[in-house]
């Protein structure tokens, strides 16, 4: 029932070139909840080596799921002063888990308890989750994403407002409980907070104010793409992943919006084509996947064009992924930087068919709202 509401997109689907057997799924699930633990730090390597695919690669695929990161804040809680992620104790964020997901169940309650269509609580996953960190920004050490250029200060026309305020997707229920994790978040939101106006609407991922034409609209309003990184990112419900392997090339498959990314693991020349999700090359660094993405259409929180986006992939566990990403932009940051989560396998999780198109009303009803709002305000004059 998932696949009703929100955004999505019917694309196609690559074949399944090497499945991992579900009895082995089972038990890669089973191992990687036991050790499913706090993260301490950045993991960029692990001492845990997978199973080998048949040409030799270490075997990272399977059905994943990132539902347990809802509700982690994006950069580090002011109350934590200087304090590092690896400094909290496991009580403290079994009680910061427990506050997020009483906030969480409260805004699912909003979300399904309105006239809007939304359906019942029950749908959504952002509540009752079991965070792996107390916060995502891993680097620079104090968690913050670093002040911008002036370069970027001065493209942006001073929208930006400076360290960390460029819009992000929200890495929480919270702020995705508006809908939209993947689109800029609202200031004073929960997850990282920013100005809706850049990206808005005329192709852009954000959220849009204007509604004179489906175009004012965002890409993910419109059941095109939560771009990227926003499609790695959790929200409230649509956690669902599949990465599969083949010679020469891993896939990965997004429920949300149901795309899929190709990583070709060789040196060949990048297009040099814009497109919402990049042109990925990947390679293997030991047992971690190391993957380059650039040629953004909209670079991440408005970055340059020079964005480049590096992403681990790092198994610590059977069925644990740890998972960062690396930005690198100095058109826009004063330093890279970079932000974390888990993966986990979750083989009793297939996609499901994310159908949004061939039943989009919210968009019919955005525009026709609007006509009346408009018809509305001229019967006043």
């Amino acid at each position: 029932m998932r696949h009703v509401i929100g955004a999505g997109l019917a694309a196609g689907v690559i074949g399944i070139l090497v499945a991992v057997p579900e009895a082995q799924q089972t038990q890669q699930a089973r191992q990687g909840s036991a050790a499913a633990k706090q993260v301490s730090g950045w993991i960029k390597t692990s001492s845990y080596v997978p199973s080998k695919t048949p040409w030799g690669d270490p075997d990272i695929q399977g059905g994943y799921s990132n539902v347990n990161e809802n509700g982690i804040p994006f950069e580090k809680p002011g109350n934590f002063a200087n304090r590092q992620v690896e400094e909290i104790e496991d009580s403290e964020l079994a009680e910061l888990q427990r506050e997020r997901n009483e906030r969480a169940l409260a805004s699912a309650a909003g979300i399904g308890g309105r006239e809007t269509g939304a359906g019942p609580t029950h749908w959504y996953e952002h509540y009752n989750v079991k965070n792996s960190r107390a916060w995502m920004v891993v680097d620079p050490p104090d968690g913050r994403i670093p002040d911008q250029t002036a370069a970027a200060l001065q493209r942006l026309g001073g929208r930006a407002g400076g360290r960390g305020a460029a819009p992000a997707p929200p890495a929480n229920g919270a702020a995705g409980a508006a809908g939209r994790a993947g689109a800029p978040g609202r200031a004073g939101a929960a997850g990282p907070a920013g100005a809706a106006a850049a990206g808005a609407g005329r192709g852009g991922l954000g959220e849009g104010g204007r509604a004179d034409s489906w175009l004012d609209r965002s890409l993910y309003d419109r059941c095109i793409t939560r771009g990227f990184p926003g499609s790695m990112m959790p929200a409230i419900y649509g956690n669902a992943y599949d990465i599969t392997q083949a010679p020469g090339m891993v896939a990965i498959r997004y429920e949300m919006v149901h795309e899929t990314r190709i990583i070709r693991l060789d040196n060949s020349p990048r297009s040099g084509q814009l497109t919402h999700m990049g042109d990925a090359r990947g390679r293997w660094e030991g047992n971690t996947l190391v993957v380059e993405t650039t040629n953004m259409r909209a670079p991440y929180r408005n970055g340059s064009a020079k964005q480049k986006l590096i992403e681990r992939f790092v198994p610590t566990a059977p069925g644990v992924i740890e998972w960062s990403m690396t930005i690198e932009d100095p058109d826009t940051w004063v330093r890279p930087w970079t932000f974390a989560m888990r993966l986990t396998a979750d083989p009793e999780q297939p996609l499901f068919e994310y159908a949004c198109h061939e039943g989009n009303y919210a968009m019919r009803n955005i525009l026709s709202a609007a006509r009346a709002d408009e018809a509305r305000a001229a019967g006043q004059k």
